[in-house]
């Protein structure tokens, strides 16, 4: 095997999932292919999440010696804090009416959440561009989040390209002078953008202003 391809396969293995015995899960992070009956699927493990979902299926109904795989989402942090998104909604409305961003971070030895501004190269009602926080060893990116100005929340082409690589959650703030501003939230794993349905009530409750601004 030539050097370059023993070196990209070890960067993303590919394990078959045994028929007569469960798949150990991923204990160190990082990705892997897994080989099942039921198509490929990646696998993805920060120190804040574990995520298995389907990316192929076989196109022809041949029988292969593998066992099935399960898409499985494991949040090993817990919930998102909703006074953090609280926090993020001021430093958007703060902005208006340009865009702004932060991070939220999770710190696996300190077991806590906390809000991380971003360095802003510039800014204006339609675009943002920032440089990325650099983290401690036992940080990691949970979610990235961004406002919209007074636009509604959504994902845009160009949220798509910046969102391909990361795992991560990724949260824009829409319609951000109203009373209960607008919110759109997904799951980013590789390629893998899943739009997520329902935001929880309380990040509602915590970005609402008491009064709209002006």
């Amino acid at each position: 095997m030539h050097p370059m391809d023993r070196t990209l396969q070890q960067s993303l293995p590919t394990v078959m999932a045994p028929r007569f015995a469960e798949l150990s899960p991923l204990e160190a992070n990082g990705e892997r292919l897994i080989a099942a009956a039921n198509g490929i699927f990646l696998e993805a493990r920060r120190p804040w999440i574990r995520i298995v979902r389907r990316i192929a299926e076989y196109r022809v109904p041949t029988d292969v010696p593998y066992g099935a795989v399960e898409e499985t989402t494991d949040l090993l942090c817990g919930r998102i804090p909703a006074d953090l998104v609280g926090d993020f909604a001021k430093l958007a409305a703060d902005a208006m009416p340009n865009e702004v961003g932060a991070w939220i971070v999770w710190n696996s030895e300190g077991t806590r959440f906390s809000l991380v501004p971003v360095k802003i190269l510039s800014h204006g009602p339609g675009h943002l561009d920032y440089e990325r926080p650099k983290l401690a060893p036992a940080e990691s990116l949970v979610m990235d989040l961004h406002s919209h100005g007074r636009l509604p929340a959504f994902f845009s082409t160009t949220d798509n390209a910046d969102d391909r690589y990361d795992v991560k959650f990724a949260f824009v703030l829409g319609n951000c002078t109203a009373a209960t501003p607008s919110m759109a939230l997904r799951l980013c794993a590789k390629g893998i953008l899943e739009e997520v349905e329902r935001i929880p009530a309380e990040w509602y409750r915590a970005a609402r202003r008491e009064e709209p601004a002006v």
